[in-house]
């Protein structure tokens, strides 16, 4: 009972897209809400737009990823 519970409980790694939810990112071109800015994420460049449309983030700027949407980053 006591294996079978430890199996039950463990934690669920995050992978592929999932994994990338939460992470920071470094601004390469503008971001906005258009979603024609790009940005630097785990090492790879992604396309990224605003999850406020009204906000934009310059280049060099930090952000977070909150989700993705197909091959684009929604950020803030």
């Amino acid at each position: 009972p006591i294996a079978a519970r430890h199996r039950a409980q463990r934690p669920q790694l995050a992978t592929g897209i999932e994994a990338l939810k939460g992470k920071q990112a470094i601004v390469l071109e503008r971001v906005d809400g258009s979603g024609d800015g790009r940005i630097k994420l785990a090492g790879e460049i992604w396309s990224a737009r605003a999850l406020d449309a009204g906000q934009a983030y310059e280049v060099g700027q930090e952000v977070d990823v909150v989700d993705i949407d197909g091959a684009t980053a929604i950020v803030m």
